[in-house]
Order: C-alpha cells, then sequence, then structure tokens
C-alpha cells in the first residue's frame, strides 16, 4: 500500500502525517508533495527521511498510489486530483473542490459512513465547521427528527491557513494584517469568504449546502452566519436545532452522549462547558451548553466545539482512509 499526502508542508499536511503516525496507519512507500518552494525538504514518516516532491505531472506518473490525500486548496485540486485518479489512486480532498459534485461522495464518517463505498475515485471532507455540527445533528436526527438549524459560528484564525495565524501573532505586536481585511486581534470579523449576490458569505452557504448533503436532507431548513475570531485553535459554534418531536433535556443529554466521538461537557453547576481550552488537539466533538430553546415548540440550543485543523481537516480525512484500508484488506482476505 502506498500513500499520498500532497501539500505535505502545510498545517493540515503536517496534521495528516502526525494523525497516521498516532494510528499507526504504515505505507510501504509515502509520495510528498508541496510547492516548488518546499520541494527537496525532507520530512521523517515511520523512521524515515522521505523528500518533498514538486507538485507537477512528471512527478506523479510511474509511482503506484493507492491512496492519496489532498490539502493544496481548490484550484490545485480541480487540476490534481483527476490526474492522481487517472493513475489509479482514491483521492480524499480536503479543498472545497468537489464537495458539491453529485457523483462525489461528502462523508463524516460517523454521520454518512456508507457514503464512502459510493466513490468513483474521489472523496470529499467537509469544511471543518459543518464536520463538527453534523455530528450531534445526525444524533439528534435519528431519534427526533430535525426540522430547521441556526448555525452561528466563532472560528478560529488557523481555519485561514498560517497567513492567518500570522496576522493574528503579528496583531498582538501592533502590525498591520496581511490575510485579513481588518485587523482580526481584539477583533471579531463577521466576514469568511467572499459574499454572495443573496448577502451570505460563502462559506455560509457552504455549511448549509453541506449539512443538507451529509444528511441526505435537501430540502433542510437551514441558516447561517460564520465569523472570525481571535482565537489561534479550534472552531466554536452556536447552534439552534428545531426538533419534529417532542422531547425531554434527558433524552437529548443521552441521545448526544452515546453518538459516536461526541463528548457531551455540561455541569453548569461546575461551570464546566467545551472551550477551545479544552479542545485543543482533540479528535472528539464537545458539546455543552444543551438547553431548552423556550420561544420556540420543540426546539434546543448547543453550543459545539472542535479542532478544526484535528477532526475538521486531517482527523476525518484519515478517518475516511481507515474505512477504505479496511474494506481493502477484507477483499485481500477472501
Amino acid at each position: 500500500m502506498n500513500i499520498a499526502i500532497v501539500g505535505a508542508t502545510g498545517k493540515v499536511g503536517g496534521k495528516f502525517i502526525e494523525v497516521l503516525h498516532e494510528r499507526n496507519i504504515c505505507a510501504d512507500q509515502f509520495f510528498l508533495y508541496a510547492s516548488a518552494k518546499s520541494a527537496g525538504k525532507k520530512i521523517k514518516i515511520f523512521g524515515k527521511e522521505v523528500e518533498v516532491l514538486e507538485l507537477k505531472e512528471e512527478n506523479i506518473v510511474g509511482k503506484k498510489i493507492d491512496y492519496a490525500l489532498f490539502s493544496c486548496g481548490g484550484e490545485l485540486s480541480k487540476k490534481f486530483v483527476p490526474k492522481f485518479v487517472e493513475l489509479g489512486a482514491v483521492v480524499i480532498d480536503n479543498s472545497s473542490a468537489w464537495r458539491m459534485n453529485k457523483d462525489v461522495p461528502l462523508v463524516v464518517p460517523e454521520v454518512n459512513r456508507e457514503d464512502i463505498f459510493k466513490h468513483k475515485g474521489i472523496i470529499s471532507n467537509p469544511n471543518c465547521s459543518t464536520i463538527q455540527a453534523v455530528l450531534p445533528l445526525k444524533a439528534l436526527d435519528i431519534k427526533f427528527g430535525i426540522k430547521r438549524v441556526v448555525f452561528s459560528t466563532y472560528q478560529s484564525v488557523s481555519g485561514a491557513g498560517q497567513k492567518g495565524v500570522d496576522d493574528l501573532k503579528n496583531g498582538i505586536k501592533g502590525e498591520k494584517p496581511k490575510k485579513f481585511l481588518y485587523p482580526i486581534f481584539s477583533n471579531i470579523i463577521p466576514h469568511i469568504d467572499i459574499f454572495e449576490k443573496n448577502g451570505y458569505t460563502k462559506e455560509e452557504s457552504k455549511m448549509i449546502q453541506e449539512t443538507q448533503k451529509i444528511l441526505h436532507k435537501k430540502n433542510l431548513k437551514i441558516t447561517a452566519t460564520a465569523v472570525r475570531v481571535p482565537v489561534f485553535d479550534c472552531h466554536s459554534e452556536s447552534v439552534n436545532v428545531e426538533l419534529k418531536k417532542s422531547f425531554r433535556m434527558s433524552e437529548i443529554k443521552k441521545c448526544l452522549s452515546q453518538f459516536e466521538n461526541i463528548v457531551v461537557m455540561d455541569d453548569i453547576e461546575k461551570n464546566l462547558y467545551p472551550m477551545p481550552l479544552f479542545c485543543r488537539e482533540c479528535d472528539e466533538v464537545f458539546v455543552g451548553r444543551i438547553r431548552r430553546d423556550f420561544s420556540c415548540k420543540n426546539a434546543i440550543n448547543m453550543w459545539i466545539v472542535a479542532d478544526n485543523i484535528r477532526k475538521g481537516a486531517a482527523t476525518n480525512a484519515i478517518q475516511i482512509l481507515q474505512e477504505l484500508i479496511k474494506k481493502d484488506d477484507k477483499k485481500l482476505a477472501k
């Protein structure tokens, strides 16, 4: 088994390698790709120094790659993902390039694991904010049915890549921003990605459309507001959900706590609730401040926090990879 990592020197690419080590997913060969600027660098994987190759066709052809993990931006994904697929690889792509393509599964394994195996060579990793939101939504939908969702996100600067992190670091020192339109230090920016004609940002539209696709509910009523906050890591979300069935709060908490990879952190007597402080470097989705919305029949509010680079990107992709490997291993065993 050979694995390629495209965008290996980036923030998510580095986390791919870290999570592969943690989960002991060792390939016969690793092929690492990045820009010409990073070509020639060496990265240690499972004790071996692997040289980073420039992402170009001549460095792909002739290499037997079974799986490719992509995190290199939408335009490069559009150009190079099909080339990897043509050469026989299954690609798990972290960009937005393929997410809404009807032939490409958009997957969060805890939520729609079965969609992984419907791929035609490409599987898409959802937006980081969408990933953490759909776990509790799926848990609630199974038992109570979901009628309407209101997302309000509080997204860390790492979601904008290293340049976003640098803007916050440099802003603390009084320097002008280079990534964001406005200073992010001591500020909140209600603008992520570009504005669309309907007044929503592209980030907000992604959350709406991706949630509908992952849950297989194209008519689910959803609205969203996405906001950048001066926090280095972990995205936080306030989510209001209107349910179809009546419920007791004890049932809601039990339903969430029993769902795969959800941690309910909700003890107001001890002032315990999810925060980036607790959730950094974790693979689980943390849910707290769970309470009834008294303004609407059968509705609740939740506060959801997760590490956007791990569960929101690298870990989710590698969970998908594990499912693919598991199925291929079963085939070989027969």
